[in-house]
């Protein structure tokens, strides 16, 4: 799968299979703080979704 075939709006689920990790593991970098290098993400009720392009720039400076 090419980063480009990913909607603009991602889940842990998606961002897991596209990394290669665990679901655990995604909703574990989006618990970590973006200053601490964990991956930006927008919380909406319970959920919690990344913006494609906050991926993108996470996976440039990682």
């Amino acid at each position: 799968m090419h980063i480009n075939d990913l909607p603009d709006i991602l889940t842990a689920k998606a961002i897991a299979n596209f990394l290669q990790i665990s679901l655990r593991k995604a909703y574990n970098l989006m618990d970590i703080q973006p200053k601490a290098g964990g991956l930006p993400c927008k919380r909406i009720g319970k959920c919690k979704r990344v913006l494609k392009s906050d991926l993108i720039k996470w996976l440039k400076a990682n």
